[in-house]
């Protein structure tokens, strides 16, 4: 992957990250059409610090959120912010154990597979319609929500499944506020991803980068472009109508499995 491919596809996954529209998917489609022919692991790692860099960008949009909830955690009392905190962990745990179990699964499966994010644009597509039938409440994301919605980014974590549009979805269609539903959404990936991060440090797998100047290319782009969606895109999401997005992710999926025969 050389310089140029990296900045286009850091902007695509900044772009894309905040909408329910699956970055990884872009990414996929996004490396095919470029012609990136990374192995799998190389693959992986590069949508990985992608997703690492809109991260980052998630935590200085929120970096008010973030403070109040620490500032709530550290008065180790049973308030609002404590509760909160218990349910991003909680959502985290079927990610986690997936991402543990069959992590080199996952890895063979970013390897430009233009069907299948074709076919899970589509499962993305029929999540946010059903969403979008949905009645608007002002219900908090409960405990037991909270673990459903991590099963949905479990599931999220094939390409082409829209994470956001995955958890924001199943969300809504639990009863949850949509705006709640959302920021939630965007703040139980973060722990996820740092963590992920972590460990490809500990156990040394960011040293077979290839090509170490387009990935960080790719980081910075994907960062920029995050801060611009993030204060941008995300009050799209919460506004507008998920049918939008809907016929967005059908169109694309069925030109990606036109494409892919």
């Amino acid at each position: 992957m050389d310089v140029l491919d990296a900045l286009v596809l850091g902007i695509i996954q900044g772009l894309t990250e905040f909408l329910p529209v699956s970055s990884s998917g872009h990414l996929e489609l996004g490396k095919a059409i470029l012609g990136d022919d990374s192995i799998p692991q190389e693959s992986m790692l590069f949508t990985v610090v992608m997703h690492f860099a809109t991260a980052l960008s998630t935590l200085v949009i929120f970096r008010k959120d973030i403070y109040t909830i620490v500032k709530g955690v550290v008065a180790f009392k049973w308030n609002e912010e404590t509760q909160f905190t218990l349910k991003i962990i909680l959502s985290m745990i079927p990610a986690a154990i997936i991402g543990v179990l069959f992590e080199e699964q996952l890895e063979q499966l970013f390897g430009g597979s233009v069907f299948l994010v074709g076919a899970m644009l589509i499962v993305t597509a029929l999540l946010l319609w059903l969403a979008d039938k949905a009645k608007s409440t002002l219900k908090p994301v409960s405990y037991s929500n909270a673990f459903v919605i991590g099963l949905a980014q479990a599931i999220a974590m094939l390409p082409g499944i829209s994470r956001s549009g995955a958890t924001i979805s199943t969300s809504v269609l639990l009863g949850n506020d949509k705006t709640k539903a959302a920021r939630f959404s965007f703040l139980m990936v973060v722990p996820l991803i740092l963590g992920k991060i972590a460990k490809d440090i500990l156990s040394g797998d960011l040293s077979h980068t290839g090509n170490s100047t387009a990935l960080f290319v790719g980081f910075i782009s994907a960062f920029v472009a995050g801060l611009f969606a993030c204060t941008w895109m995300i009050a799209l999401v919460r506004k507008s109508k998920l049918s939008y997005f809907a016929i967005y992710c059908l169109v694309v999926g069925i030109i990606a499995l036109a494409v892919s025969y």
